[in-house]
């Protein structure tokens, strides 16, 4: 629990823009590779002032050993003209026996007790001492040897001029660097801004655009190669979106403009039912009528709506496969256009396989069929053959066929040939055809050299 509660403080305590971040992440990689040359700094300055503080303390030594003799039996100290001088704190120690000591030093104090524990060693040697008042000390001996008497000098000096000086440098750096780290904190905040104004134009630009279906585009020019990634990403998003509802704005009209005619049939005949009163058997025919446009409507959505999902995933392909020959035998019997002409099969022996689902066949071929339907004399016939890699279906009618004029029409949305015909459709059904084939990969064309009547062929992948 208290682990969950110090991470909600941290996120709560964390910046709350990129820049913010950012300047946070280099402020603190500055602050501890800064730390860490200041402690090494000052290591090496405080191992520097200690060595200074030896070779003081070495050379003091070396004067006193000069006024020291051991080339007799017992050690003498000489006395010399700068005697005061060099007495000044300085133990002469004639093996363990204490010859001379500063003024000042007591005889228990802890001074002359380090300088008595350095001459027992009897090897040059250094170390420090606190003595009164809280002063850092260090001593040096030096041992003497010659004739048969051994002497050490052990020489001491007050380190708190060189602590000072380590105090100073250690404070002064510490004020070096915290300089340092606003500097660079400023410096960064200053940078990061620059480099996120492209990221803040790009925002403004959109902000400005009215609709996603705008032409604008974020493009690649004077931008860094990150920015121009991103700019490309959210340009191929755009483009996406922009084709997203370009479909379903195609997909409402072709609703619109399809559901229309079946709902103007519904409307027509509960008002005709309403008129006066009818017969069981004119009921009857009213029930059917209403079905039947119900039933087309319903076969309008499913044919859309597959359709716009399809553009929607962006498939290319439609997967599985069907026996062409059953489909069209089914939809040869029930047409979904009512006419007097009749619907035939014609094809050869064996299996046929096209690689589309067979309800995909079925929102293919219907629009074809009920057009054939609806404009030939007395035959529509269906017939499907191979192809190198594909399967081939022919509807062909006998009917007046497409006239020459508007061929070049034929497959544009909401374009017919004649709308005085009596048919109330919109014009959408071939080019609904031939686009849900070409989502499979297959084609729909129209025959300009077949006559009398009208041949469209329809090839799909062979399954």
């Amino acid at each position: 629990m208290r682990s969950i509660r110090h991470r909600a403080v941290l996120r709560a305590l964390a910046p709350r823009t990129l820049r913010g971040r950012l300047s946070l992440v280099a402020l603190t990689t500055a602050a501890l590779l800064i730390t860490a040359l200041t402690v090494v700094f000052n290591t090496v300055v405080e191992r520097h002032l200690r060595h200074q503080a030896d070779d003081e303390l070495r050379a003091r030594a070396t004067a006193v050993a000069a006024t020291v003799d051991t080339s007799g039996p017992r050690v003498r100290v000489l006395e010399t003209a700068n005697d005061q001088v060099l007495d000044t704190n300085v133990w002469i120690y004639a093996g363990k026996r204490l010859l001379e000591k500063p003024p000042s030093a007591t005889e228990g104090g802890p001074l002359t007790r380090t300088a008595g524990r350095l001459a027992v060693r009897g090897v040059p040697d250094c170390t420090a001492v606190h003595a009164e008042g809280h002063r850092s000390v260090r001593l040096c001996a030096r041992p003497l040897r010659g004739g048969h008497a051994t002497a050490t000098v052990v020489t001491a000096l007050d380190l708190t001029p060189y602590q000072s000086s380590a105090d100073t440098l250690l404070m002064g750096s510490l004020v070096l660097d915290t300089a340092m780290l606003a500097c660079a904190y400023a410096l960064t905040r200053l940078a990061v801004g620059r480099a996120l104004r492209p990221v803040r134009t790009m925002t403004d630009q959109a902000a400005q655009w009215r609709a996603v279906a705008s032409d604008e585009r974020f493009g690649t020019m004077g931008r860094p190669a990150e920015l121009v990634r991103l700019g490309t990403s959210l340009d191929a998003m755009l483009d996406r979106m922009r084709a997203v509802l370009r479909h379903e704005k195609q997909l409402t009209g072709e609703l619109s403009h399809e559901l229309r005619t079946p709902l103007t049939r519904i409307i027509a005949e509960l008002d005709w039912l309403r008129s006066r009163p009818r017969s069981a058997a004119e009921t009857r025919a009213t029930h059917e009528v209403i079905e039947e446009a119900a039933q087309s409507m319903r076969t309008i959505c499913d044919t859309l709506l597959l359709d716009a999902r399809d553009n929607a995933a962006d498939a290319s392909t439609a997967p599985g496969t069907v026996d062409v020959v059953p489909v069209l035998r089914r939809m040869a019997q029930c047409p979904d256009a009512p006419s007097q002409a009749k619907a035939v099969v014609a094809v050869g022996s064996g299996r046929l396989e096209a690689g589309v689902t067979p309800a995909l066949l079925e929102r293919i071929v219907s629009p074809l069929l009920a057009n054939a339907v609806r404009h030939a004399r007395s035959t529509v016939t269906l017939s499907g053959r191979r192809v190198p890699g594909a399967v081939a279906i022919d509807i062909t009618d006998d009917g007046p066929g497409v006239p020459e004029a508007f061929v070049g029409e034929l497959f544009q949305p909401g374009r017919r040939a004649d709308s005085g015909d009596g048919h109330h459709g919109a014009g959408l059904g071939l080019p609904l055809a031939r686009r849900l084939a070409r989502s499979a990969g297959g084609e729909v064309r129209y025959d300009p050299g077949h006559g009398p009547g009208a041949r469209f062929t329809v090839t799909l992948p062979a399954g």
